[in-house]
Protein backbone atom coordinates (compact mmCIF):
# COMPACT_ATOMS: atom_id res chain seq x y z
CA UNK A 1 0.00 0.00 0.00
CA UNK A 2 1.37 3.25 -1.03
CA UNK A 3 0.85 6.80 -2.28
CA UNK A 4 -2.67 8.17 -2.60
CA UNK A 5 -3.39 10.74 -5.25
CA UNK A 6 -5.12 13.77 -3.80
CA UNK A 7 -4.88 16.14 -6.72
CA UNK A 8 -7.87 17.40 -8.67
CA UNK A 9 -8.21 19.32 -11.91
CA UNK A 10 -8.11 23.10 -11.73
CA UNK A 11 -11.80 23.36 -12.50
CA UNK A 12 -12.80 21.38 -9.43
CA UNK A 13 -10.85 23.37 -6.90
CA UNK A 14 -13.52 26.01 -6.38
CA UNK A 15 -15.67 23.35 -4.73
CA UNK A 16 -13.15 22.74 -1.99
CA UNK A 17 -13.59 25.95 -0.05
CA UNK A 18 -12.27 29.45 -0.54
CA UNK A 19 -8.77 29.50 -2.01
CA UNK A 20 -8.53 33.25 -1.51
CA UNK A 21 -7.86 32.64 2.17
CA UNK A 22 -4.69 30.70 1.38
CA UNK A 23 -1.51 31.77 3.09
CA UNK A 24 1.86 31.87 1.42
CA UNK A 25 2.26 28.17 2.34
CA UNK A 26 -0.86 27.29 0.35
CA UNK A 27 -2.89 26.32 3.43
CA UNK A 28 -6.55 27.30 3.80
CA UNK A 29 -6.88 25.74 7.27
CA UNK A 30 -6.75 27.87 10.46
CA UNK A 31 -4.57 25.29 12.23
CA UNK A 32 -1.23 24.99 10.43
CA UNK A 33 -0.42 21.78 12.33
CA UNK A 34 -3.44 20.03 10.77
CA UNK A 35 -1.48 19.24 7.61
CA UNK A 36 1.24 17.46 9.58
CA UNK A 37 -1.40 15.63 11.61
CA UNK A 38 -3.07 14.31 8.45
CA UNK A 39 0.26 13.04 7.10
CA UNK A 40 0.87 11.47 10.50
CA UNK A 41 -2.50 9.71 10.30
CA UNK A 42 -1.53 8.19 6.96
CA UNK A 43 1.76 6.99 8.44
CA UNK A 44 -0.04 5.59 11.49
CA UNK A 45 -2.67 3.84 9.36
CA UNK A 46 -0.17 1.95 7.21
CA UNK A 47 1.98 1.33 10.26
CA UNK A 48 -0.94 -0.45 11.89
CA UNK A 49 -1.49 -2.44 8.70
CA UNK A 50 2.04 -3.85 8.92
CA UNK A 51 2.24 -4.07 12.71
CA UNK A 52 1.51 -7.84 13.02
CA UNK A 53 3.82 -8.83 10.13
CA UNK A 54 6.97 -9.60 12.17
CA UNK A 55 4.77 -11.28 14.79
CA UNK A 56 3.13 -13.82 12.48
CA UNK A 57 5.98 -16.35 12.92
CA UNK A 58 5.43 -16.15 16.69
CA UNK A 59 1.68 -16.71 16.28
CA UNK A 60 2.40 -19.67 14.02
CA UNK A 61 4.83 -21.18 16.55
CA UNK A 62 2.86 -20.52 19.74
CA UNK A 63 -0.69 -20.83 18.43
CA UNK A 64 0.11 -23.48 15.78
CA UNK A 65 -1.44 -21.38 13.01
CA UNK A 66 -1.11 -22.77 9.50
CA UNK A 67 0.00 -20.57 6.58
CA UNK A 68 -3.61 -20.63 5.39
CA UNK A 69 -4.84 -19.32 8.74
CA UNK A 70 -2.25 -16.54 8.63
CA UNK A 71 -3.26 -15.46 5.13
CA UNK A 72 -6.97 -15.57 6.04
CA UNK A 73 -6.24 -13.16 8.89
CA UNK A 74 -4.49 -10.93 6.38
CA UNK A 75 -7.25 -11.27 3.78
CA UNK A 76 -9.89 -10.24 6.31
CA UNK A 77 -7.94 -7.00 6.71
CA UNK A 78 -8.01 -6.48 2.92
CA UNK A 79 -11.78 -7.10 2.83
CA UNK A 80 -12.37 -4.48 5.50
CA UNK A 81 -10.14 -1.98 3.72
CA UNK A 82 -11.85 -2.67 0.40
CA UNK A 83 -15.31 -2.03 1.81
CA UNK A 84 -14.19 1.20 3.41
CA UNK A 85 -12.35 2.46 0.35
CA UNK A 86 -15.53 2.08 -1.73
CA UNK A 87 -17.88 3.78 0.72
CA UNK A 88 -16.23 6.39 2.96
CA UNK A 89 -15.55 8.94 0.21
CA UNK A 90 -19.22 9.89 -0.31
CA UNK A 91 -19.81 9.72 3.44
CA UNK A 92 -17.02 12.19 4.19
CA UNK A 93 -18.19 14.47 1.35
CA UNK A 94 -21.59 14.62 3.03
CA UNK A 95 -20.84 14.80 6.77
CA UNK A 96 -17.21 15.93 6.77
CA UNK A 97 -13.78 14.34 7.15
CA UNK A 98 -13.43 14.68 10.91
CA UNK A 99 -16.29 12.35 11.99
CA UNK A 100 -15.00 9.61 9.69
CA UNK A 101 -11.43 9.98 10.99
CA UNK A 102 -12.60 9.89 14.61
CA UNK A 103 -14.62 6.73 13.98
CA UNK A 104 -11.68 5.11 12.16
CA UNK A 105 -9.24 5.83 14.99
CA UNK A 106 -11.76 4.49 17.51
CA UNK A 107 -11.99 1.28 15.44
CA UNK A 108 -8.20 0.97 15.43
CA UNK A 109 -8.16 1.39 19.20
CA UNK A 110 -10.81 -1.31 19.57
CA UNK A 111 -8.74 -3.62 17.39
CA UNK A 112 -5.69 -2.95 19.57
CA UNK A 113 -7.66 -4.00 22.65
CA UNK A 114 -8.64 -7.23 20.90
CA UNK A 115 -5.00 -7.96 20.06
CA UNK A 116 -4.05 -7.32 23.69
CA UNK A 117 -6.54 -9.86 25.04
CA UNK A 118 -6.57 -12.28 22.09
CA UNK A 119 -6.22 -15.96 22.82
CA UNK A 120 -7.71 -17.48 19.69
CA UNK A 121 -7.77 -16.99 15.93
CA UNK A 122 -11.28 -15.55 15.74
CA UNK A 123 -10.21 -12.57 17.85
CA UNK A 124 -7.38 -11.88 15.42
CA UNK A 125 -9.88 -12.03 12.56
CA UNK A 126 -12.20 -9.48 14.17
CA UNK A 127 -9.30 -7.19 15.11
CA UNK A 128 -7.85 -7.23 11.62
CA UNK A 129 -11.24 -6.62 10.01
CA UNK A 130 -11.67 -3.55 12.23
CA UNK A 131 -8.18 -2.40 11.34
CA UNK A 132 -8.78 -2.97 7.63
CA UNK A 133 -11.98 -0.93 7.62
CA UNK A 134 -10.35 1.82 9.68
CA UNK A 135 -7.17 1.97 7.59
CA UNK A 136 -9.13 2.01 4.33
CA UNK A 137 -11.15 4.91 5.74
CA UNK A 138 -8.09 6.88 6.81
CA UNK A 139 -6.20 6.46 3.54
CA UNK A 140 -9.16 7.75 1.53
CA UNK A 141 -10.41 10.47 3.88
CA UNK A 142 -7.09 11.81 5.15
CA UNK A 143 -5.90 11.92 1.53
CA UNK A 144 -8.95 14.02 0.62
CA UNK A 145 -8.45 16.20 3.71
CA UNK A 146 -4.90 17.01 2.59
CA UNK A 147 -6.42 18.64 -0.48
CA UNK A 148 -8.95 20.47 1.68
CA UNK A 149 -6.09 21.94 3.71
CA UNK A 150 -3.75 22.67 0.77
CA UNK A 151 -5.88 22.77 -2.40
CA UNK A 152 -3.10 24.23 -4.57
CA UNK A 153 -0.54 21.61 -3.63
CA UNK A 154 -2.06 18.45 -5.11
CA UNK A 155 1.02 16.89 -6.71
CA UNK A 156 3.17 17.44 -3.62
CA UNK A 157 0.35 16.10 -1.44
CA UNK A 158 0.36 12.82 -3.35
CA UNK A 159 4.12 12.42 -3.07
CA UNK A 160 4.20 13.27 0.64
CA UNK A 161 1.31 10.92 1.30
CA UNK A 162 3.15 8.06 -0.39
CA UNK A 163 6.30 8.73 1.62
CA UNK A 164 4.29 8.95 4.85
CA UNK A 165 2.52 5.66 4.16
CA UNK A 166 5.71 3.71 3.54
CA UNK A 167 7.61 5.42 6.35
CA UNK A 168 4.80 4.45 8.71
CA UNK A 169 5.14 0.78 7.75
CA UNK A 170 8.93 0.85 8.10
CA UNK A 171 9.01 2.49 11.52
CA UNK A 172 6.11 0.53 13.01
CA UNK A 173 7.26 -2.87 11.79
CA UNK A 174 10.80 -2.27 13.01
CA UNK A 175 9.53 -0.98 16.35
CA UNK A 176 7.17 -3.94 16.73
CA UNK A 177 10.01 -6.34 15.98
CA UNK A 178 12.25 -4.68 18.57
CA UNK A 179 9.51 -4.78 21.19
CA UNK A 180 8.76 -8.41 20.43
CA UNK A 181 12.45 -9.29 20.58
CA UNK A 182 13.40 -7.60 23.84
CA UNK A 183 10.27 -6.43 25.67
CA UNK A 184 8.12 -8.67 27.87
CA UNK A 185 4.98 -10.22 26.34
CA UNK A 186 6.04 -10.03 22.65
CA UNK A 187 2.47 -10.52 21.42
CA UNK A 188 1.12 -7.75 23.66
CA UNK A 189 3.73 -5.00 24.05
CA UNK A 190 3.74 -3.75 20.40
CA UNK A 191 -0.02 -3.29 20.43
CA UNK A 192 0.04 -1.50 23.77
CA UNK A 193 2.68 0.96 22.56
CA UNK A 194 0.96 1.68 19.25
CA UNK A 195 -2.37 1.90 21.08
CA UNK A 196 -1.01 4.87 23.03
CA UNK A 197 -0.04 6.56 19.77
CA UNK A 198 -3.55 5.94 18.42
CA UNK A 199 -5.10 7.60 21.46
CA UNK A 200 -2.82 10.61 21.00
CA UNK A 201 -3.85 10.83 17.34
CA UNK A 202 -7.51 10.60 18.34
CA UNK A 203 -7.06 13.55 20.68
CA UNK A 204 -5.37 15.50 17.87
CA UNK A 205 -8.20 14.83 15.43
CA UNK A 206 -10.77 15.78 18.06
CA UNK A 207 -9.00 19.13 18.46
CA UNK A 208 -8.76 19.71 14.70
CA UNK A 209 -11.18 22.04 12.98
CA UNK A 210 -13.20 20.28 10.27
CA UNK A 211 -11.12 20.68 7.07
CA UNK A 212 -13.92 20.05 4.57
CA UNK A 213 -15.81 23.34 4.58
CA UNK A 214 -17.68 22.33 1.42
CA UNK A 215 -19.43 19.31 2.94
CA UNK A 216 -22.83 18.91 1.37
CA UNK A 217 -25.03 17.29 4.01
CA UNK A 218 -26.84 15.67 1.10
CA UNK A 219 -28.09 12.07 1.14
CA UNK A 220 -25.26 9.60 0.66
CA UNK A 221 -25.31 7.72 -2.65
CA UNK A 222 -22.95 4.92 -3.58
CA UNK A 223 -22.15 4.04 -7.18
CA UNK A 224 -20.21 1.20 -8.72
CA UNK A 225 -16.78 2.24 -10.03
CA UNK A 226 -16.84 3.21 -13.71
CA UNK A 227 -14.07 4.01 -16.19
CA UNK A 228 -14.56 6.45 -19.11
CA UNK A 229 -13.93 4.78 -22.45
CA UNK A 230 -11.23 7.23 -23.49
CA UNK A 231 -8.92 6.11 -20.66
CA UNK A 232 -9.73 2.38 -20.72
CA UNK A 233 -6.24 1.51 -21.95
CA UNK A 234 -4.63 3.65 -19.26
CA UNK A 235 -6.80 2.05 -16.61
CA UNK A 236 -5.89 -1.48 -17.70
CA UNK A 237 -2.21 -0.60 -17.54
CA UNK A 238 -2.48 1.00 -14.10
CA UNK A 239 -4.93 -1.60 -12.79
CA UNK A 240 -2.68 -4.53 -13.68
CA UNK A 241 0.21 -2.55 -12.23
CA UNK A 242 -1.40 -2.14 -8.81
CA UNK A 243 -2.74 -5.72 -8.86
CA UNK A 244 0.70 -7.21 -9.41
CA UNK A 245 2.39 -4.87 -6.93
CA UNK A 246 -0.15 -5.33 -4.15
CA UNK A 247 -0.28 -9.10 -4.57
CA UNK A 248 3.43 -9.05 -3.74
CA UNK A 249 2.73 -6.74 -0.82
CA UNK A 250 0.06 -9.08 0.55
CA UNK A 251 2.34 -12.12 0.56
CA UNK A 252 5.28 -10.03 1.78
CA UNK A 253 3.38 -8.80 4.84
CA UNK A 254 1.80 -12.17 5.72
CA UNK A 255 3.84 -15.20 4.62
CA UNK A 256 7.25 -13.80 3.74
CA UNK A 257 8.47 -13.21 7.33
CA UNK A 258 8.07 -16.89 8.24
CA UNK A 259 9.41 -17.94 4.83
CA UNK A 260 12.56 -15.85 5.23
CA UNK A 261 13.12 -17.36 8.69
CA UNK A 262 12.80 -20.89 7.31
CA UNK A 263 15.04 -20.24 4.32
CA UNK A 264 17.85 -18.49 6.19
CA UNK A 265 17.63 -20.30 9.53
CA UNK A 266 17.65 -16.93 11.34
CA UNK A 267 14.99 -17.28 14.03
CA UNK A 268 14.80 -13.64 15.03
CA UNK A 269 11.88 -11.24 15.10
CA UNK A 270 14.32 -8.40 14.45
CA UNK A 271 15.45 -10.07 11.23
CA UNK A 272 11.92 -10.42 9.88
CA UNK A 273 11.15 -6.86 10.97
CA UNK A 274 14.21 -5.57 9.11
CA UNK A 275 13.19 -7.48 5.96
CA UNK A 276 9.76 -5.78 5.89
CA UNK A 277 11.03 -2.37 7.06
CA UNK A 278 13.77 -2.25 4.43
CA UNK A 279 11.24 -2.88 1.67
CA UNK A 280 8.89 -0.16 2.94
CA UNK A 281 11.71 2.38 3.44
CA UNK A 282 13.12 1.71 -0.03
CA UNK A 283 9.64 2.17 -1.51
CA UNK A 284 9.28 5.52 0.27
CA UNK A 285 12.62 6.76 -1.08
CA UNK A 286 11.81 5.54 -4.59
CA UNK A 287 8.47 7.34 -4.64
CA UNK A 288 10.03 10.53 -3.29
CA UNK A 289 12.67 10.58 -6.02
CA UNK A 290 10.55 9.26 -8.89
CA UNK A 291 7.89 11.91 -8.30
CA UNK A 292 10.13 14.22 -10.33
CA UNK A 293 9.92 12.01 -13.44
CA UNK A 294 7.21 11.25 -16.01
CA UNK A 295 4.80 8.68 -14.50
CA UNK A 296 4.27 6.28 -17.43
CA UNK A 297 7.91 5.36 -18.16
CA UNK A 298 8.58 5.30 -14.42
CA UNK A 299 5.87 2.67 -13.96
CA UNK A 300 7.18 0.62 -16.90
CA UNK A 301 10.66 0.61 -15.37
CA UNK A 302 9.13 -0.44 -12.05
CA UNK A 303 7.17 -3.29 -13.65
CA UNK A 304 10.32 -4.59 -15.35
CA UNK A 305 12.28 -4.18 -12.14
CA UNK A 306 9.74 -6.19 -10.17
CA UNK A 307 10.25 -9.13 -12.53
CA UNK A 308 13.98 -9.04 -11.78
CA UNK A 309 13.38 -8.52 -8.05
CA UNK A 310 11.03 -11.49 -7.81
CA UNK A 311 13.52 -13.73 -9.62
CA UNK A 312 16.26 -12.61 -7.23
CA UNK A 313 13.94 -13.23 -4.26
CA UNK A 314 13.53 -16.85 -5.34
CA UNK A 315 17.31 -17.12 -5.69
CA UNK A 316 17.99 -15.47 -2.33
CA UNK A 317 15.60 -17.83 -0.53
CA UNK A 318 17.08 -20.84 -2.31
CA UNK A 319 20.60 -19.81 -1.29
CA UNK A 320 19.40 -19.04 2.24
CA UNK A 321 21.58 -15.95 2.67
CA UNK A 322 20.19 -13.35 5.13
CA UNK A 323 22.23 -10.64 3.40
CA UNK A 324 20.80 -11.49 0.00
CA UNK A 325 17.25 -11.60 1.38
CA UNK A 326 17.60 -8.12 2.89
CA UNK A 327 19.30 -6.73 -0.23
CA UNK A 328 16.54 -8.10 -2.44
CA UNK A 329 13.92 -6.64 -0.09
CA UNK A 330 15.46 -3.23 -0.74
CA UNK A 331 15.42 -3.81 -4.50
CA UNK A 332 11.85 -5.09 -4.37
CA UNK A 333 10.84 -2.00 -2.40
CA UNK A 334 12.40 0.34 -4.97
CA UNK A 335 10.77 -1.39 -7.93
CA UNK A 336 7.45 -1.66 -6.07
CA UNK A 337 7.55 2.08 -5.39
CA UNK A 338 8.29 2.87 -9.04
CA UNK A 339 5.61 0.52 -10.37
CA UNK A 340 2.83 1.49 -8.00
CA UNK A 341 3.65 5.19 -7.71
CA UNK A 342 4.10 5.60 -11.45
CA UNK A 343 0.87 3.71 -12.24
CA UNK A 344 -1.09 5.84 -9.79
CA UNK A 345 0.33 9.15 -10.96
CA UNK A 346 -0.24 8.26 -14.62
CA UNK A 347 -3.86 7.29 -14.03
CA UNK A 348 -4.48 10.43 -12.01
CA UNK A 349 -3.01 12.56 -14.79
CA UNK A 350 -5.28 11.17 -17.54
CA UNK A 351 -8.52 10.75 -15.56
CA UNK A 352 -11.18 13.40 -16.32
CA UNK A 353 -12.15 15.50 -13.34
CA UNK A 354 -15.77 14.34 -13.35
CA UNK A 355 -14.71 10.67 -13.06
CA UNK A 356 -11.78 10.90 -10.65
CA UNK A 357 -13.57 9.40 -7.63
CA UNK A 358 -15.04 6.47 -9.53
CA UNK A 359 -11.81 5.69 -11.39
CA UNK A 360 -9.73 5.78 -8.21
CA UNK A 361 -12.27 3.54 -6.49
CA UNK A 362 -11.86 1.03 -9.30
CA UNK A 363 -8.08 1.35 -9.07
CA UNK A 364 -8.03 0.56 -5.35
CA UNK A 365 -10.64 -2.16 -5.84
CA UNK A 366 -8.12 -3.95 -8.08
CA UNK A 367 -5.41 -3.40 -5.49
CA UNK A 368 -7.29 -4.71 -2.48
CA UNK A 369 -8.63 -7.72 -4.37
CA UNK A 370 -5.09 -8.53 -5.49
CA UNK A 371 -3.84 -8.10 -1.95
CA UNK A 372 -6.39 -10.53 -0.52
CA UNK A 373 -7.19 -13.26 -3.05
CA UNK A 374 -3.70 -14.31 -4.23
CA UNK A 375 -2.49 -14.21 -0.63
CA UNK A 376 -5.16 -16.67 0.48
CA UNK A 377 -4.49 -18.92 -2.51
CA UNK A 378 -0.78 -18.89 -1.70
CA UNK A 379 -1.57 -19.65 1.95
CA UNK A 380 -3.78 -22.60 1.02
CA UNK A 381 -1.18 -24.06 -1.34
CA UNK A 382 1.50 -23.51 1.31
CA UNK A 383 -0.56 -25.61 3.71
CA UNK A 384 -0.66 -28.42 1.14
CA UNK A 385 2.87 -28.22 -0.26
CA UNK A 386 4.91 -25.78 1.95
CA UNK A 387 5.50 -22.10 1.37
CA UNK A 388 9.05 -22.69 0.06
CA UNK A 389 7.61 -24.87 -2.71
CA UNK A 390 4.78 -22.47 -3.55
CA UNK A 391 6.68 -19.16 -3.51
CA UNK A 392 8.57 -19.63 -6.81
CA UNK A 393 5.30 -20.35 -8.63
CA UNK A 394 3.66 -17.34 -7.00
CA UNK A 395 6.63 -15.18 -8.02
CA UNK A 396 6.39 -16.47 -11.60
CA UNK A 397 2.66 -15.66 -11.82
CA UNK A 398 3.17 -12.13 -10.49
CA UNK A 399 6.18 -11.62 -12.77
CA UNK A 400 3.97 -12.53 -15.74
CA UNK A 401 1.42 -9.91 -14.64
CA UNK A 402 4.24 -7.35 -14.39
CA UNK A 403 5.35 -8.21 -17.93
CA UNK A 404 1.80 -7.71 -19.20
CA UNK A 405 1.54 -4.36 -17.39
CA UNK A 406 4.89 -3.25 -18.76
CA UNK A 407 3.92 -4.25 -22.31
CA UNK A 408 0.67 -2.28 -22.03
CA UNK A 409 2.65 0.67 -20.74
CA UNK A 410 5.08 0.57 -23.66
CA UNK A 411 2.17 0.29 -26.07
CA UNK A 412 0.43 3.24 -24.44
CA UNK A 413 3.61 5.30 -24.47
CA UNK A 414 4.06 4.60 -28.19
CA UNK A 415 0.47 5.64 -28.88
CA UNK A 416 0.93 8.89 -26.96
CA UNK A 417 4.16 9.64 -28.79
CA UNK A 418 2.45 8.96 -32.13
CA UNK A 419 -0.44 11.27 -31.27
CA UNK A 420 1.97 14.07 -30.35
CA UNK A 421 4.09 13.68 -33.50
Amino acid sequence: MSAIDVSVPQGERSDRGSISAATETGSTHPQRWAYGLLLGLLALALGVSGLPSPLYPIYQAQWHLTPLATTVVFAVYAIGALGAALTVGPISDSIGRKPVLVAALAAIAAGMVLFLVAGSEWELLVARFLHGAAIGSITVVAGAALLDVRPDDGAANGMRAGVALNTGIALTVLGAAAAAQWAPAPLRTPFAVVGIVVIAALIGVAAMTEPHTGRTGAPIRFRAPTVPGEIAGDFWFSGIGIASAWSVLGVFLSLYPALSEQATGVRSVIFTGVVVAVMAAASAVAQWISGRFTPLPTAVVGDAGMVVSLALAVLALRVGSPTLVIADSALLGVTFGLAFGGSLRHLAAVTPGYARGQVMSGFYLAGYLAMGLPTVVAGYLATVYSIRTVFPWFAAAVALACIVAGALGVRRQTAIAGAQA
